[in-house]
């Protein structure tokens, strides 16, 4: 199932680049590396860029200008919602509209008692409305204020999407083990079951695929926490060496960019 406004099928050809870890130690580890990387180059070298209040049209129709703020944001562990609880302390009347209203708490459970952002007049607390002051989110304003990477500020799953990253543990023939690291798109099904029954979703759109450079660069401060710095050099080599090869060879290209890219030649 995809959306009905231009959104292109879940599955399409992909090209994947498969490394080791750069610090891995051939003479500590002779059975090979103990964590490897694998990454979407097909979507790391996509022309996405995310178009909040610049035509996106949110995860739910009746409240098209929350992005996919709507749910709230739940927390990877205490550290995510301590770090975060660290920067909330520092919000003002002038840059939180909702601050007033979460007297009672600014955290609230889900069905599984699993912690998450406050729900408060339909999307996530820190949204703050399009007719206040600062529109959007209010950890966001708050990081570009300090002068600093918005992932300091924000929930982790705010900062990650629409990066996805997820482990997995490969045995080789030998029955020698490494971790696999994998990063790639965080697309509808990246929400769980309920994913299929988002009114939009933007990492298959061609509406958000009109992004003056490639996720790679544009979204490198993310990956660098993701992965690391080595790993990252690493993974932006390959995205490079992808698109020359593309000027050349017909490898595989997101199909958002692709029609996106035909609209605008047009």
């Amino acid at each position: 199932m995809f959306d009905r406004r231009g959104e292109t099928p879940l599955d399409a050809p992909r090209t994947w680049a498969e490394f080791p870890d750069p610090e891995w130690d051939p003479e500590a580890e002779p059975e090979g590396p103990g964590q490897v990387f694998r990454v979407d180059l097909t979507w790391l070298t996509s022309s996405w860029t995310c178009i909040f209040a610049r035509g996106c049209a949110g995860i739910d129709a009746d409240r098209p200008d929350d992005g996919c703020c709507t749910l709230g944001a739940h927390f990877t562990d205490a550290d995510d919602e301590s770090r975060v609880a660290g920067y909330v302390a520092r919000l003002t009347d002038q840059t939180w509209q909702r601050r007033g209203a979460v007297r009672a708490g600014w955290i609230e459970t889900d069905h599984d008692d699993a912690r998450k952002t406050r729900v408060l007049d339909g999307a996530c607390a820190f949204l703050n409305d399009s007719g206040f002051a600062r529109p959007g989110c209010a950890l966001h304003h708050l990081a570009a204020e300090l002068g600093i990477a918005a992932l300091r500020t924000k929930p982790d799953v705010c900062w990650q999407l629409p990066l996805r990253r997820s482990y997995r543990t490969v045995t080789r023939p030998d029955d020698s083990s490494y971790l696999e690291v994998q990063i790639a798109e965080y697309d509808r099904r990246g929400w769980g079951a309920g994913g299929h029954d988002l009114d939009w979703y933007c990492t298959g759109n061609p509406a958000a695929h009109v992004g003056a450079v490639p996720v790679y660069l544009s979204l490198a401060g993310e990956l660098r926490e993701l992965v690391g710095d080595a790993a990252y050099t690493e993974l932006a080599l390959r995205c490079a060496e992808l698109l020359g090869a593309r000027r050349l060879l017909p490898l595989t290209l997101h199909p958002a960019t692709r029609i996106a890219q035909d609209s605008a030649s047009r």
